[in-house]
């Protein structure tokens, strides 16, 4: 899978459609401060002549224990509907969409403690021909927020790619600073009926988008740009970097808390604490004052400050980390850590209330059980799979760590897979090198069940045998081990519930 590919499926829910509304008054878009607390939406949606349900999905970023929560709220039969979120800040900017029509996304800003109200209206062709919502909003924010990131994702100069590889490290940054430049000054600069807060916070966005994607993982992006340029595969020499390389981090201006707003900013920090050049500790049982103390020797220097919010928001990440990729709850003694250093603040109570929804699926996850058949040849790999759940149903899922839309497949498929725990079924999961290997055991923590990494060659056998392009990919056995469904795409918790229960 290429880089390109892997951008695209990151950022996928950014790119939609274009679409014009009569504008309301522009609406500022408050700090965001830290706050543990539940937002309500309700609402109603209005077609003409239908009386279909329609279901919505809405995506809460959480930048303190650093993951998108994915919701889908059913309307009733008059078009109302109402859900409870939990947020993570006072104000929050979620997305939502509809299944009238799933490329259409709105920008939504909810209220911890507060309700807002959300109304969209129909035409006869189910294009959005109103839309209303208390407290008011501008609608332009609204509705091109996503249009414009994904327009600067995009963005393409007209000028012929120039060689990175050969030039020193400063030059490359030099020229990363000036092509997200030339997206804000092409697509921000001149955009009068975007609020000038949501400006900011979408200036934000694409900085940390883009050097997340292209620039801290310097020798990729050089032998991109080399196959680029040259059309070919050749390995070039790449220059090494060391920690100093990072000092781009200074722009960013971290502890400014508007980042809270912007969804890259969960990823930004997880590139951070992952990162194998800055080489930060995992936080573990750390006492905090002393992990800190390590963390800031590290970054001080590079983001340009030695206090702020900044490191707090760290910290609860690499807590955060532990709890939402490896579903694994907190230790006691990381319990007492947290109340010793953050007291009853927010921080406390955010990761509190994730550690107590995780011990409740603790109680029905089962455990990742890693089997290795990299001596088995290639066609006799699924063979060998099957043949080890004779008598159970076997659902076998082909991902990767850096596939978004597997991940998101499988945290929608959670609570749908436990309630199987009981039953005659098997789940697998296969990926290959394309996962690094320390990530992959990392994530399969909070997968649970049972785990192949495939050889290159095994896993080519697999996608070209089953006429798989893309991933997340599926095979569906029955109970004699005979392949009755196989389909690229997660259809949703309640399509793949229908065909399990058929066979059990």
């Amino acid at each position: 899978m290429t880089k390109l590919i892997k951008i695209q499926l990151y950022f996928i829910f950014c790119l939609f459609c274009l679409f014009s509304f009569k504008l309301s008054a522009a609406m500022s878009i408050d700090t965001p401060s830290i706050k543990a607390g539940t937002a309500r939406l309700t609402g109603r949606i209005t077609r003409p002549n239908n009386k279909d349900k329609v279901f919505l999905y809405i995506t809460v970023p959480k930048p303190i224990t650093g993951e998108f929560a994915k919701h889908k709220v059913l309307t009733d039969s008059s078009g109302k509907f109402s859900i409870d979120l939990d947020v993570e800040t006072k104000f929050s900017l979620v997305s939502l969409y509809t299944s009238v029509n799933e490329e259409l996304s709105l920008l939504v800003k909810l209220s911890s403690s507060e309700v807002t109200n959300l109304e969209i209206y129909y035409n006869s062709d189910d294009e959005i021909e109103n839309i209303s919502i208390s407290p008011d909003m501008n609608k332009y924010d609204m509705t091109q927020c996503f249009e414009i990131i994904g327009k600067m994702i995009r963005y393409r100069s007209n000028t012929a790619v120039q060689p990175l590889y050969d030039k020193n490290t400063d030059y490359f940054l030099s020229h990363a600073k000036s092509v997200v430049s030339k997206r804000k000054e092409v697509f921000l600069k001149n955009d009068t009926l975007l609020s000038k807060e949501l400006n900011e916070i979408l200036s934000k966005e694409i900085s940390l988008f883009m050097y997340n994607t292209h620039v801290f993982d310097y020798e990729s992006e050089m032998m991109l740009n080399y196959r680029n340029v040259n059309n070919e595969d050749k390995m070039p020499n790449i220059q090494k970097i060391d920690k100093t390389y990072f000092r781009f981090l200074r722009d960013f201006k971290l502890n400014d808390p508007l980042h809270l707003y912007a969804f890259s900013f969960l990823e930004f920090q997880k590139t951070i604490l992952q990162n194998e050049i800055l080489a930060l500790p995992e936080i573990g049982e750390s006492d905090i004052g002393s992990w800190l103390l390590k963390i800031k020797a590290i970054m001080a220097d590079l983001v340009g400050f030695n206090d702020g919010q900044y490191y707090d928001v760290l910290v609860a990440n690499a807590y955060g980390r532990q709890m939402t990729e490896e579903l694994r709850p907190l230790s006691e003694r990381q319990i007492a850590n947290i109340n010793k250093y953050f007291k009853n603040g927010e921080i406390a109570k955010i990761l509190f209330r994730k550690n107590k929804q995780l011990i409740d699926f603790d109680k029905v996850k089962s455990p990742a059980v890693v089997k290795d058949v990299s001596a088995v040849p290639v066609d006799k790999v699924l063979e060998t799979i099957v043949s080890k759940h004779k008598g159970k149903v076997l659902f076998i899922d082909l991902w990767a760590t850096w596939c978004v839309p597997c991940l998101n497949a499988m945290k929608e498929f959670r609570s749908t897979k436990n309630a199987f725990s009981q039953n005659d079924i098997a789940f697998v999961y296969l990926t290959n090198g394309s996962s690094p290997r320390k990530l992959w055991e990392e994530k399969i923590k909070g997968i649970g069940d049972e785990h192949y990494y495939l050889t290159d060659a095994q896993w080519e056998y697999m996608m070209t045998n089953f006429g798989f392009e893309a991933i997340p990919s599926y095979l569906l056995f029955n109970k004699e081990g005979v392949l009755v469904n196989k389909f690229t795409a997660f259809p949703g918790c309640e399509e793949v519930k229908k065909m399990i229960d058929r066979l059990l």
